[in-house]
């Protein structure tokens, strides 16, 4: 399967939106049933300099561009934090295991070592996401602490690991 990485466009709400409430995605993101398309349009609309948001994109056989994956960078405002940064990530359910994920992390990832110097660039993940967790621990991440009953999730809480990759060169 083909597919690309480009900065995110208000034409994706719609696709953003799709994959926020699907079963599968959005139980291991901060999604919830009720988000509507105009609450992606509003968060693609107000992103700033500080944001860095890439999707993943095919082409279906009418010639259609679609986004398959969405994943952030956001460098944090306050001066004494300018060196760090939170990513979110999240990929289609049809598209989960071909790669998508891996290469939205390497575009995060690039943009925070080769275009903003970025030391440390962390992330918080339900400690049963094996899947992401993996991923994460293979683009270079560790685990430094749990977050104990950090969200609710299908009617219970939820503990997140908190990881981080930090450059030392």
């Amino acid at each position: 399967m083909e597919f690309t990485i480009r900065p995110i466009c208000l034409k994706d709400a719609p696709d953003i939106n799709e994959i926020r409430r699907m079963s599968g995605v959005m139980e291991n993101i901060l999604g919830v049933p009720s988000e509507t398309v105009s609450h992606s349009e509003r968060f693609i609309s107000n992103i700033n300099e500080n944001t860095h948001q890439f999707v993943a994109v095919t082409t279906d056989e009418n010639g259609v561009e679609k986004a398959i994956g969405c994943a952030g960078l956001s460098v944090y405002a306050s001066p004494r934090m300018r060196h760090s940064a939170g990513i979110g990530i999240m990929v289609h359910r049809a598209y989960q295991g071909m790669g998508v994920g891996q290469k939205l992390m390497e575009a995060l990832l690039d943009m925070a070592d080769n275009w903003l110097m970025l030391v440390r660039v962390e992330l918080t993940v339900y400690t049963d996401n094996e899947k992401a967790i993996r991923l994460y621990e293979k683009m270079g991440f560790v685990r430094e602490g749990v977050k104990r009953k950090a969200a609710i999730r299908r009617g219970q809480y939820a503990d997140e690991y908190i990881m981080a990759r930090i450059r030392d060169d």
